[in-house]
């Protein structure tokens, strides 16, 4: 499969070929639910998706690493190197660091706005540094740059059939999902490394702070409160779904299904939190395999589907239209820094969170 996708996407040289190869290994082996979705991407479109993941992959490692022997000055050196080998890839094209080398071709072949990069860059830093943050406001701080630019810099891979910047805070809307899911889903894993990014407003409103969280952590106690602020959270995080549900029918029809699918098995992943209790201190919830087989089945529907319907497009516009004419590319829009309030979700977190990508 790999070499049909760099072929598809007219990558031939040997050394950007195994980068791509490269981050694509990463993808597989760490992103189980992005690799899945990936697979629902038109073929010459999943090396960049791949690339991007890599990337993110990789800075991510280079500081939540468990490993005691790698101090905290270590990591932040081996992040400022990443970040020095980053700029000189995007600036000239190359770099003998494989993960670089895709993703300067990724952001080339795209022409994706490189600040976001640089602003990713920057939460990252910021992780070796904070270990808590005191409201939601600051949170979305923080998010701009680790999640909402991820799906900033996903658009122009997926393409869009209204202007970017019309589709732009939808998918930083969903990049933001995302990394809230994971945010809850993690939330024990992340204490160990001594970093609690619930915010402590939404926590303290249901009378749990760090000590609390860290005593059930250790003991394997259950406690009432803790399960009212994560679930708290998590109707949070189902209101920042519904800011990003909209996006999915501005992509390119053939970009939807992957879209889609990352779209319903990571709001399965609040399901699944729910009906364990939201007992994240102590255990992982996972979205249940024949749950995911199910989903991923009926994107791969919607895939070939899509795929009919762009070639009977594409054969009436050569049969009834002169040569098309060029279209200048969208420009970059501005980031949305954050999509969503506490009160601004509270009464339709309720509402089923499937419903509008369907």
């Amino acid at each position: 499969m790999t070499v049909r996708e760099l072929d598809a996407a007219g990558i031939a040289e040997p050394a950007l070929r195994e980068a791509y190869t490269h981050c694509r290994r990463l993808n597989a082996r760490h992103g189980k639910t992005y690799f899945l979705a990936t697979r629902l991407l038109p073929v010459e479109r999943r090396p960049a998706v791949h690339a991007l993941y890599g990337f993110a992959r990789w800075a991510d490692d280079i500081v939540d690493s468990l490993d005691a022997g790698v101090p905290a000055h270590r990591r932040a050196a081996d992040l400022a190197r990443l970040h020095e080998r980053l700029e000189r890839g995007l600036r000239d094209g190359s770099s003998t660091e494989p993960v670089v080398l895709a993703l300067a071709d990724t952001a080339r072949r795209y022409a994706i706005d490189h600040a976001h990069f640089g602003d990713f860059m920057a939460s990252m830093r910021s992780d070796l540094e904070v270990t808590d943050y005191p409201t939601y406001d600051d949170l979305c701080g923080y998010m701009h740059g680790s999640a909402a630019v991820i799906g900033l810099q996903m658009l122009p891979v997926l393409g869009s059939v209204v202007p970017r910047e019309e589709a732009a805070p939808h998918a930083a809307a969903l990049g933001v999902a995302f990394q809230l899911t994971n945010f809850l889903r993690d939330v024990g894993e992340d204490l160990d490394r001594g970093r609690v990014y619930l915010p402590a407003d939404l926590l303290s409103a249901h009378g749990v702070d760090r000590e609390l969280l860290l005593w059930s952590r250790r003991t394997g106690g259950r406690d009432p409160r803790i399960t009212a602020a994560f679930e708290a959270f998590a109707d949070l995080t189902r209101g920042v779904y519904r800011e990003a549900a909209p996006g999915v029918a501005m992509l390119e029809p053939v970009s939807r299904p992957c879209i889609r699918t990352a779209f319903v098995l990571y709001g399965g992943i609040l399901d699944a939190v729910a009906d364990d209790g939201y007992a994240v201190l102590h255990r992982r919830a996972v979205v249940p395999r024949r749950r995911r087989a199910a989903v991923a089945a009926d994107g791969l529907a919607r895939l070939t589907a899509a795929r009919v319907r762009a070639r009977a497009v594409r054969r009436t516009a050569v049969s009834t239209e002169p040569a098309a004419a060029s279209v200048a590319p969208a420009q970059s829009a501005a980031p949305t820094r954050c999509v969503a309030t506490h009160p601004a979700h509270r009464a339709v977190a309720a509402q089923p969170l499937h419903k509008e990508v369907m």
